[in-house]
């Protein structure tokens, strides 16, 4: 197997990871191929259009890649790039049906002599325990004699456009030395940060884990500082703004941790340790901790809204900003939906705005009715700065004239601290 120019390529899901990935390779010699289950995705891509709305029209006009829906596609490709969502369920543990389903599905189109790579985010051996074993099962061919493996993790950030796929450093493995040579060599065709070879793809999965799992941690912690000088009397942020002063202090701010990557990846090494027989301390302490500002935040606004003098029942409340993050349209793992729930159960009537979703999904996914412009004939007793998209924070003034005399404004991440000093009209609260 050596590195060619000709090498077909396919990346399997074209995902906020799969798709920026495709249409780099889609611009160098490698006939490129984007596969993805999304009859409609595909038909969009065809048309210009990303669904999740990172990439523009002419970004996809400069690629020569090919889309389709068909998975025989992948059978024309020498090398395989596996990018595959890794949720967590209900009871929190990994749910690997999306990567067992790609699995199968790249085995049944699997040609002799490929090599395919992963890049979703799992435990340390899942590739070759789980992966493995069903591409063999559907492929009848053998790891090492008729197809290799590889491992790539991505490092996407959404909504990001300056630590983007070219400018950040990829960490790349490989089941043998050659393996690992031939698919430095490709991505540093794509990735103009460079590469990091990893010496093994147990050690490549390691370091991706825990990557999401350090961030996760230090936000718990100024979560937790931030319910502790709350009930001290104290502003937070002041207080990080002035530890910020010592050189060696790593800065991070209060917030709710959804999404489809931090709140979700610590469960995976979590799982794995358990099976070794240890239970981890420290990562589950920092998980509890964040999946509970959700609570701190409803029940701060309601102490807000006691303070009006209105009766609380029925107060009616706007959400601005469902997305799990500002300025993506990504909805997936949102607090905002606990929020919400949360919200009704005190029986308080939920509306949300967020620009950057359309009115049917917003209702259909968060179960509230969705206003589509602002109008300040309509009052509301709260308003809660969830997403604080651009496009909200450029048009607060027209959304304030929304609110009763007083209104309470929650601005969770903090983003027009001081806009509010002196103005009675608001009861300003934040983490």
């Amino acid at each position: 197997m050596t590195t060619k120019s000709s090498q077909t390529l396919c990346v399997v899901g074209l995902g906020y990871v799969g798709l920026p990935l495709a249409v780099e390779f889609g611009k160098t010699q490698h006939p490129t191929y984007g596969y993805d289950i999304s009859k409609e995705k595909i038909a969009l891509l065809k048309k210009g259009c990303d669904p999740n709305k990172e990439l523009s029209k002419q970004e996809l006009k400069e690629t020569k890649l090919i889309y389709s829906a068909d998975p025989q596609i992948i059978s024309k490709a020498d090398i395989i790039i596996a990018a595959i969502p890794t949720p967590i369920d209900s009871a929190k543990n990994p749910d690997l049906r999306p990567i067992q389903g790609a699995s199968k599905t790249i085995g049944e189109n699997l040609k002799k002599g490929a090599i395919i790579v992963f890049e979703s985010t799992v435990y340390p051996g899942l590739t070759e325990e789980i992966c493995v074993p069903i591409l063999e099962q559907y492929s009848g061919l053998k790891l090492g004699k008729d197809f290799e493996i590889g491992y790539s993790p991505e490092r996407i950030n959404p909504g990001d456009k300056e630590h983007t796929l070219k400018k950040t450093i990829k960490i790349v493995s490989g089941r043998t030395p050659q393996i690992l040579k031939i698919l430095s060599a490709l991505y540093r065709e794509v990735v103009k940060a460079g590469v990091y070879e990893a010496p093994s793809i147990k050690v490549a999965e390691a370091a991706k884990v825990i990557e999401n799992i350090q961030r996760d941690l230090n936000i718990g912690l100024v979560n937790e500082l931030s319910i502790i000088f709350r009930r001290l009397g104290i502003d937070a942020l002041e207080v990080l703004k002035a530890a910020e002063t010592k050189w060696n202090f790593h800065s991070y701010r209060p917030g709710l941790v959804g999404g489809h990557c931090i709140g979700v990846d610590p469960y995976y090494l979590t799982h794995k340790a358990e099976k070794t027989g240890y239970h981890p301390q420290i990562i589950l302490a920092g998980r509890r901790v964040n999946d509970g500002m959700a609570v701190q935040v409803v029940d701060g606004l309601i102490k807000e809204l006691i303070k009006t003098g209105r009766p609380l029942l029925n107060n009616k409340i706007l959400i601005l900003g469902v997305t799990f993050k500002e300025n993506v349209a990504d909805m997936r793992n949102s607090k905002a939906q606990e929020i919400i729930t949360l919200l009704k159960n005190y029986g308080l009537s939920v509306e949300a705005y967020d620009p950057l979703v359309d009115a049917v999904s917003l209702e259909k996914i968060f179960g509230v009715k969705p206003i589509g412009k602002v109008n300040s004939n309509v009052k509301y007793d709260a308003f809660i700065l969830f997403s604080p998209h651009e496009k909200i924070l450029q048009n607060i003034a027209a959304i304030l004239k929304m609110g009763k005399n007083p209104a309470v404004f929650y601005d969770i991440k903090s983003k027009l601290k001081g806009n509010f000093i002196g103005k009675s009209s608001i009861l300003y609260q934040t983490l």
